[in-house]
């Protein structure tokens, strides 16, 4: 009989024990389970933070891009504008020569004449020589021509 009854507690503390560990399995699950969602949670953060640094970095190589394409369209409308400052360079410097191949007061080197060193190249083309009237007219009117490139020059380029 103490058998049956040392039986009998060693079944009931078993019983109680089991029950007990049963709690404490379940309530360890359940922590288990909570600190999963947590570190799911976390993740999702993280993938939505990723995936906002990869739409930031394109849209950061979009701007780039469009930033070089812009850069390539100035570099090529600065290069124009020098090509064509340099023909305008040019067309004065011929008509500048021109002029001064015309002006009996200027020497071939540009410099002013005496009335000694005038020569028969000072007469114009058509064998006439210039009055002092036809060369204020010429005068005038280039000035006028020049006043007008600048005008047509400084104009904003349409876009």
């Amino acid at each position: 009989m103490i058998v049956a009854i040392v039986v009998l507690v060693l079944i009931v503390l078993w019983l109680v024990t089991g029950r007990r560990r049963q709690a404490m399995q379940q309530k360890r699950d359940e922590s288990h389970r909570e600190k999963a969602a947590e570190m799911r949670r976390k993740a999702e953060d993280i993938e939505l933070d990723a995936r906002e640094n990869e739409a930031r970095a394109s849209r950061a190589r979009a701007d780039a891009e469009q930033a070089q394409v812009e850069a390539a369209r100035l570099k090529q409308e600065a290069e124009q504008k020098t090509d064509s400052t340099r023909s305008l360079r040019e067309d004065v410097a011929e008509r500048t020569q021109k002029a001064d191949a015309l002006d009996p007061d200027i020497n071939q080197d540009g410099d002013a004449r005496t009335d000694a060193t005038r020569t028969d190249a000072d007469v114009n083309p058509e064998g006439d020589e210039r009055t002092d009237a036809t060369r204020t007219d010429a005068t005038r009117a280039e000035a006028l021509r020049r006043d007008q490139e600048r005008t047509d020059r400084d104009r904003p380029l349409a876009t």
